[in-house]
């Protein structure tokens, strides 16, 4: 791997709450260069949390620990908010889940895509505007003038996706994190978004973290993969030599998938070991 984006070394994050404090992350490490790195696991696995982590973007009940947190020449650790403000959106951006919760209901989509884009950078408002339907075009829009008009419940929910993906990428970050893009799409739909993603990612030459719980997506979508299990990592491998992981936790979710061509009366259930949480 050359040109080293992103260096996590030993990261933990911990939540304050009335029971104490919990672990949601337990010694996470791995570098990313110019790849589609993939984060999988169960939902409630650290997957999120290591992607917010990256952005600062928990409560303040939140306590970040690592031996390295450091994305280009920036210390993430010693990052006020003011370089945050800096590096969010600019350099590194976030795509989330479901539009539905993350474009603002009462604003024009195209007016929230060129609000990214002045965060950022001074244009007067026409530029902005030629951008935002160039962007739009990018992802694979038709009409984009007419849709730069659209409130987002008048958009389907595969367009909604890539307006996120046209908002994060305006402002030409260097790495972006992608939070289960595709989870509440049909999959001629979510074909669509990835494709537009991989595009866009290799013509920006950029660093992406691909967050999901899709083994078969990430299989031949990305280039690694890190499994993460309660908070810890317990495999990388590469994606195309996901059949031939060793971990007994990445071979029961390898396990637990649906195969058409192979048909079985009852899919197994993963059993978990104690000794996963240490070793």
């Amino acid at each position: 791997m050359t040109d080293t984006k992103l260096e996590v070394e030993d990261l933990s994050v911990h939540f304050d709450t009335r029971e104490g404090l919990v672990a949601a992350v337990r010694g996470v490490s791995f570098k990313l260069g110019r790849e589609k790195l993939a984060i999988v696991g169960e939902s409630g696995s650290g997957k999120s949390t290591v992607g917010r982590t990256l952005l600062k973007l928990h409560p303040a009940s939140a306590r970040i620990d690592a031996r390295t947190l450091r994305f280009g020449d920036t210390d993430l650790l010693q990052a006020d908010e003011k370089a945050m403000r800096a590096i969010r959106g600019k350099r590194m951006s976030m795509i989330m889940q479901d539009p539905k919760y993350s474009l603002n209901p009462v604003m024009k989509v195209g007016d929230q895509i060129a609000e990214a884009y002045l965060a950022h950078h001074k244009l007067p408002r026409a530029q902005v505007r030629e951008r935002v339907i160039a962007m739009l075009e990018k992802v694979r829009i038709r009409e984009p003038q007419r849709v730069y008009e659209r409130y987002p419940h008048e958009v389907s929910g595969g367009m909604g996706q890539r307006i996120m993906i046209a908002m994060m990428l305006i402002p030409n970050p260097e790495l972006v994190i992608a939070d289960e893009p595709t989870s509440a799409l049909d999959v001629s739909v979510r074909s669509q978004v990835l494709a537009v993603l991989d595009d866009l990612v290799g013509e920006r030459d950029l660093g992406l973290i691909f967050i999901s719980h899709d083994l078969n997506l990430v299989r031949s979508f990305c280039d690694r993969v890190l499994v993460m299990y309660a908070g810890r990592v317990v495999e990388t491998i590469a994606a195309a030599d996901l059949d031939d992981a060793q971990h007994p936790y990445t071979r029961g979710l390898l396990a637990a998938l649906p195969s058409i061509d192979r048909r079985r009366a009852v899919l197994p259930v993963l059993q978990r070991d104690p000794r996963w949480l240490t070793h």
